[in-house]
């Protein structure tokens, strides 16, 4: 097991230099392809040339564990290139589209081996002597057919599927974090095609507190999406609206909270305001 640590350990730091690598960019995605490629290629050759297992459990933990981590990102490198050149190059919206597609498409390839996936994110074990040893190919459930043509002494039953559990995992962190850029993209688009009309002169001149009063008040009375908003999202909009940055708005809430007197003192004078318009308007 020596030489496979050290070719692990060789294969993960230089991983990680890629991961800290722009992952959009497809030079970068074939270095990460080509180093996973080379590395399985390595440990395939170190395998067939010494006996490198001491006991059934070390066969499990490479089968199940080590050769999925390479393999998994064999998969998720090759996909997610195959994804920058598929996309459409396009309006956001239809980007969007395209990347909500491709989740559910994820999804629904989780769902046909759901009951696999369930049994590594709950850390079984009960069945690894199957799935994880070599030579264990008459089965009387099914498993991964890709197996049947790969070499026998460099696969089992499951590693592959194995592979498919951490390449699932890589792919939806990834496209969810492209998902969300689009959809930021998409907002900002939206806000600069209305902006000059609405938020020319509209700067805040009160306190920054006082901002933070009136944001938590419209979210409890649930008057924006029926309380179902997210105060985030709301405080964003606020400060973007007024031009205005409201820095850490949660620990500002916490402040008002612990006022000894007066904790909706801003909310009171706009009360107290507005009366005194209507009363104002009502004597005219």
């Amino acid at each position: 097991m020596q030489h496979i640590t050290l070719i692990l350990e060789k294969y993960k730091k230089e991983l990680e230099q890629i991961k800290q690598s722009n992952l959009r960019n497809l030079t970068v995605l074939n270095d990460g392809l080509n180093l996973s490629i080379d590395t399985l290629n390595q440990l395939r050759k170190q395998l067939r040339t010494t006996d490198c297992f001491n006991n059934q459990e070390e066969e499990i933990h490479f089968f199940k564990l080590d050769k999925p981590f390479i393999n998994g990102r064999v998969k998720f490198f090759s996909k997610v290139r195959r994804f920058i050149f598929e996309k459409p190059n396009a309006g956001i919206i239809k980007q969007i589209d395209y990347v909500s597609g491709m989740i559910d498409k994820l999804e629904k390839h989780k769902m046909r081996n759901l009951e696999f996936f369930q049994y590594t994110r709950h850390c079984n074990i009960s069945l690894d002597h199957i799935y994880f040893v070599r030579g264990n190919d008459k089965l009387d459930f099914p498993v991964d057919t890709s197996h049947y043509f790969t070499d026998p002494e460099f696969s089992t039953s499951h590693d592959n599927l194995a592979a498919q559990v951490i390449s699932y995992d890589l792919l939806s962190n990834y496209y969810q974090l492209e998902l969300k850029s689009l959809r930021k993209q998409n907002e900002n688009i939206i806000f600069e095609e209305i902006s000059p009309t609405i938020l020319n002169g509209l700067s805040w001149t009160a306190s920054k507190t006082d901002l933070v009063e009136l944001i938590y008040a419209l979210h409890s009375s649930g008057a924006i999406r029926n309380g179902q908003a997210e105060i985030s999202k709301m405080a964003e909009v606020c400060a973007t609206l007024f031009d205005i940055n409201l820095n850490n708005f949660y620990k500002t809430y916490a402040e008002i909270k612990n006022r000894e007197k007066d904790t909706t003192k801003f909310l009171d004078l706009l009360k107290m305001s507005l009366e005194k318009r209507i009363d104002l308007d009502n004597a005219k």
